[in-house]
């Protein structure tokens, strides 16, 4: 028979309605949902990021330098193509006010501007005024939030370094701010030109310097910025355009929205088990139709290729359902969304995450169709006769095996090729895969033991008829533990890494981190820093290093981003210390430090794990700018470098012949009493006020404050995980009630009650429930544990009162679900129901 003749029995079927395709289309829709959702608002941030770049970058380009100002012929070279220049400064610094001879101190992050800022965007101040004048003289601006933590009102004084200025208004709209990246302080904003006598801005203090220019029309940013590279190569200037305003958020936006994909397409796959189960069920109702068929001489193809069409006709339908509600939800929030983030966004139909997301529909419903459909070649002509798909043999024929792998692999690589990043995609793939095996095999266990215990529940009918029916071929044990363990082992996992990295921030970091972080102690300031601090017997323990800042530009003559790509270390400039000796605590894993009173070519000593991510190995020869200077020293060690403690780290350390000469300062960690901090602070401040403290609590709160943002992001994706396994979990009740109106009918025969046979239905429902709460529990462990251990790096235990939960989700999942379609069976007349069986 012909396709034609395939399509018209397709469309006959379809003439039934959507009667057992409902939970079909809502898993295939939210799955395709979800995706689309998430990537339609991804798109929306990279559109609004594109389009506001020259806002949020301050001008149409920026040259950046650290540690200095552009010299005159750098100054020169920019003016000359450009039509605007402004140059600002950015740096940390200590907001000191002193009401009744009572001093409060609080971080800050400065920004200090000239007569043209704003170069693009508008700065709110409130009150009203323009920022001109609310910057003459000695004025300033401050986030409201900085002034209400000192008790600051416009009209009040406030100390930076070692001079008064007056809070003129506060600061609203810093049309700049998005592209600044982390700051540990709220924003104070003052003119260049009052920081003189502060004590801030000497030779070798921590500071950036960015220079950004308006561009006369058609400039080419691509020429432009390689004459800039060319000819300020050994400077140590970065450039930055409008086609990247903020790099960071643009990176941040890029990988928490392909990781919320890949959380989607878990979901996604949790939908494809109740495609699966739901295609499987109905084709186990059309036995009789389809052995009809063949006894009027329709072939095995003829067969297949009626329900793929009406299959595919099906999931067409969900997988556009899908892209419906993804694309409309983005835009029906679309103000809730923007007024809660820092950056714009320009929600429209985005095509780009809509075709992502019916591909991978598509590829979902391939994959999970194609197997139950290749069982419609079991049925035979002489097979007219009730339950003939359970029989079945278990694996379909090889040809439909291959095909299945072959869509599998085409699901991964695109999921590879969409994300942008085949290690993570890799990772959520092996464990979606390990997950499912892992779920499969507890199925088959679990009806196993059911089998096994149901004879030793004599003497306990409820228990007996849940144990033999979970045992049974026609519960659907299988579709539970799969369904709703694989949306369970999600949050499971999610669980267990957020819970892990809760605990290495709140309970952890606090025993071995420092009290404080002091930078820019000038090296005159270090006799009588350490003075304070070694006399003081609350004080534990002090470490100093000098500190500088370099931009890595050469690996071995070759530029470093040729060679390292976009690896963290190349990207902007990194501290950078030097030592005569390795110290106490310094383990070298490789290579030798030198000798103490080495005096010969640079060398550097580097991080151990950098080192291999990037692929340096020893006598590779790497160029660093520092203050314009390119320095080229020879890899001669490696060292053991810990981040993790908060305390001080280098990926570079330098013999003291190559970097004494350079103007710097230090940095220091100190490890003191609680109840001492406040004195520490107090009396350091005083004496040198040019000096900051970086209180380590309050960095860590705003490191939890930003991984409770994403965590929560990947909650919400997690729990749409979990609402598809729910679906499904529903769906396979409803498919179950027609054999467990029938069971019923039988006991009722034999003399059970409606509440005995009610137990025993929820009873059933909960054994299930636990069971599929406890294998996911154990998949999730597993992938909380691989994600901490070998993504992120942290250490690993089991969060216990997260795993408690998931195991009570599992088991009243299940009895919602097995109750709403239980009080159906146990209505029945067994007199109806047993004679329809005839």
């Amino acid at each position: 028979m012909s396709l034609s003749v395939s399509a018209r029995f397709a469309r006959r079927e379809l003439r039934g309605g959507l009667r057992g395709f409902r939970i079909f289309l809502a898993c295939l829709a939210l799955g395709v949902a979800a995706i689309a959702g998430v990537g339609s608002v991804r798109s929306a941030i990279q559109a609004g990021l594109a389009d506001q770049g020259a806002v949020l970058l301050g001008g149409d380009a920026q040259a950046e330098f650290t540690y200095r100002f552009a010299d005159e012929d750098e100054r020169a070279w920019l003016e000359s193509v450009s039509t605007a220049v402004s140059e600002v400064t950015d740096f940390r610094s200590m907001v000191v006010v002193d009401p009744e001879g009572a001093a409060e101190r609080a971080l800050t992050q400065v920004k200090s501007v000239d007569d043209a800022y704003p170069l693009t965007g508008s700065v709110t101040l409130e009150p009203s005024m323009p920022l001109a004048e609310a910057l003459a003289g000695d004025g300033a601006v401050m986030a409201p939030i900085l002034a209400n933590r000192l008790g600051l009102a416009p009209g009040d004084s406030f100390r930076l370094g070692s001079k008064d200025f007056t809070l003129s208004a506060l600061l609203t709209v810093e049309p700049d701010n998005a592209g600044g990246g982390f700051d540990l302080g709220p924003r104070t904003m003052v003119r260049t030109e009052a920081l003189q006598g502060t004590g801030l801005l000497e030779p070798g203090s921590l500071f950036e310097t960015e220079y950004r220019m308006t561009l006369p029309p058609g400039t080419d940013l691509d020429t432009l910025e390689d004459e800039a590279e060319d000819r300020f190569r050994d400077t140590g200037l970065r450039w930055r355009d409008a086609r990247n305003g903020a790099p960071g958020v643009a990176r941040f936006v890029e990988r928490l929205g392909a990781f919320l994909v890949l959380v989607g397409l878990s979901g996604l796959a949790v939908g494809g088990i109740g495609v699966s189960a739901a295609v499987r069920s109905y084709l186990t109702r059309k036995t009789s139709v389809i052995a009809t068929l063949r006894t009027l001489g329709a072939s095995r193809a003829t067969i297949f290729q009626t329900y793929f069409i009406q299959i595919g006709v099906l999931s067409l339908l969900g997988i556009a359902l899908g892209l419906i509600l993804g694309a409309a939800i983005p835009l029906l929030f679309a103000p809730m969304i923007t007024a809660s983030l820092p950056i714009p966004a320009i929600f429209a139909l985005h095509p780009g995450p809509l075709v992502e997301a019916a591909i991978y529909g598509v590829l979902t419903a391939l994959l999970f169709t194609l197997w139950p459909l290749a069982r419609t070649e079991d049925v035979r002509a002489a097979t007219l006769f009730r339950d003939a798909m359970e029989g079945a043999r278990a694996l379909p024929a090889p040809r439909y095996l291959l095909g299945t792998a072959v869509l599998a692999v085409l699901l991964i690589g695109t999921a590879m090729v969409f994300s942008g990043d085949p290690w993570l995609t890799s990772w959520t793939a092996g464990g979606i895969l390990g997950s499912l095996v892992i779920l499969s095999l507890a199925a088959l266990g679990i009806r196993w033991l059911a089998r096994r215990a149901t004879p030793a529940a004599r003497g306990r009918p409820i228990l007996r008829w849940a144990l033999g029916a979970i045992g049974g071929p026609r519960e659907g044990a299988s579709s539970v533990v799969l369904s709703l363990g694989l949306g369970l082992a999600v949050l499971a996992a999610v669980g267990q890494i957020d819970g892990n990295l809760r605990n290495a921030i709140s309970r952890d970091l606090p025993e071995v981190a420092p009290s404080y972080f002091f930078v820019d102690i000038q090296r005159d300031q270090m006799p009588g820093y350490l003075d304070r601090l070694e006399n003081d017997p609350a004080v534990s323990r002090i470490d100093s290093a000098p500190m500088l800042r370099g931009v890595i530009t050469q690996i071995n003559g070759v530029s470093a981003t040729e060679v390292a790509g976009e690896h963290w270390v190349i990207r902007g400039d990194r501290g950078i210390t030097y030592a005569a000796t390795p110290g106490e605590n310094t383990t070298i894993t490789a290579g030798e430090f030198w000798p103490e009173d080495y005096d010969g070519p640079p060398q550097i000593s580097f991080a151990q794990e950098e080192a291999d991510e990037i692929g340096l190995k020893l006598g590779d020869e790497i160029t660093v700018n520092i203050l314009g200077r390119d320095i080229t020293a020879t890899i001669t060690s490696f060292r053991e470098v810990d981040f993790s403690t908060a305390g001080i780290g280098f990926v570079m350390t330098m013999n003291p012949g190559a970097l004494q000469g350079a103007p710097h300062t230090f940095i220091s960690t100190v490890y003191a009493e609680p109840e001492a901090e406040a004195q520490i602070l107090r009396d350091l401040a005083q004496e040198f006020p040019n000096i900051t403290a970086i209180r380590v609590a309050d960095a860590i709160d705003r490191v939890s404050e930003l991984l409770e943002g994403i965590a929560g992001a990947v909650r919400w994706g997690a729990a749409a995980t979990l609402l598809t396994g729910f679906l499904v979990l529903i769906g396979a009740a409803a498919a179950g009630e027609q054999s467990r109106t029938f069971e019923a009918a039988v006991l009722k025969t034999l003399g059970a009650s409606r509440a005995r046979i009610l137990r025993s239905f929820a009873l059933r429902a909960a054994l299930l429930g636990a069971a599929a709460g406890v294998v996911a529990l154990a998949a999730g462990i597993l992938g909380g544990w691989a994600v901490s251990a070998f993504i992120m790096d942290t250490t690993y235990a089991v969060v216990w009162s997260s795993a408690f939960g998931i195991i009570v989700g599992g088991v009243l999942a299940t009895l919602l679900a097995g109750l709403a379609f239980a009080w159906r069976p146990i209505s029945a007349r067994p007199a109806q129901v047993l004679r329809a069986r005839e």
